[in-house]
């Protein structure tokens, strides 16, 4: 009986249509893009695990970040910290239990064996998903009202509005009711960010590292600062975009991982129901 129960109160809420069809593809095509552009960057930074800051930058040149090894110890430096890595970053074995001394290990890159060069040919087929796709992205959510969708209002912005959702995420307390299906404060800043801050600027940091680009383009070096800036900056961007996947994933498994995947693969998504206390939080 309490099968039958619990069935017939899930069939009470409504499935309703959440996401729509350009976003769902271009959410998947950026979902295996990002991937495969992330794990092949990591290949490309293995060859020169060092990061500087201006045009110029070599092996005798101040490092702001450096990960590597010395004798049988693997660390990752950043300015004057020093963290010891051993076993995971600059110094691992690899499944045939040989000594490696790269940044990142095989099962983290792309391919899995060292070599630059079939690094650079999946980093840039894959960046034309990432380019062609994202701008004919911007271009619908501007003509269809989406980018409006990811804008926080100004009641949104607020100290006390932002500080209530974070307590609410904090506390597992997700949206429910017709508030799940639009976007919240945090999520608005997130895919805001994500899509029209940290997507550009990894492109056009990456166009910076190019000679060829850099020739066609030179406001691209003064825009960055310098080739070495770039680099960095294309570094950075790439740990933002890592942290955010993270955050997403844990976040729908928290949420309900066969209501959100549906939702992004379908467009269907079964409501959740209205919490009881859901008025008096509003009230207090």
């Amino acid at each position: 009986m309490a099968t039958t129960a619990s069935a017939a109160a899930s069939d009470d809420r409504p499935l309703v249509k959440r996401h729509r069809g350009v976003v769902r593809i271009w959410h998947w095509i950026n979902a295996v893009t990002v991937f495969v552009m992330l794990m092949s960057g990591l290949m490309i930074f293995n060859a020169h695990p060092r990061l500087y800051w201006g045009h110029y930058g070599a092996n005798p040149d101040v490092a702001w970040l450096e990960i590597g090894s010395t004798g049988d110890a693997g660390f990752v430096r950043v300015g004057p910290v020093h963290v010891p890595t051993t076993g995971v970053l600059g110094y691992w074995h690899d499944k045939n239990g040989a000594l490696q001394r790269r940044a990142f290990p095989g099962w983290a890159t792309i391919p899995g064996g060292y070599s630059l060069s079939a690094a650079r040919r999946w980093h840039l087929f894959f960046a034309w998903l990432l380019v062609v796709p994202g701008v004919l992205f911007w271009l619908w959510s501007l003509t269809r009202g989406h980018v409006r969708d990811l804008t926080p209002t100004r009641a949104e912005l607020t100290p006390a509005h932002v500080w209530a959702d974070v307590k609410n995420h904090a506390r597992l307390r997700f949206p429910a009711g017709q508030a799940a299906l639009k976007y919240n404060i945090l999520q608005k800043l997130s895919y805001f960010g994500v899509v029209f801050g940290l997507l550009p600027l990894l492109v056009l940091t990456g166009l910076g590292m190019s000679p060829g680009m850099v020739a066609a383009w030179p406001w691209l070096l003064d825009l960055f600062g310098g080739r070495q800036s770039a680099r960095s900056l294309h570094f950075i961007a790439m740990a933002l975009l890592a942290g955010f996947i993270l955050v997403h994933l844990t976040m729908v498994l928290l949420a309900g991982p066969y209501n959100e995947v549906r939702s992004m693969v379908t467009g269907r998504f079964r409501l959740p129901p209205e919490r009881a206390d859901a008025k008096q939080e509003e009230l207090a």
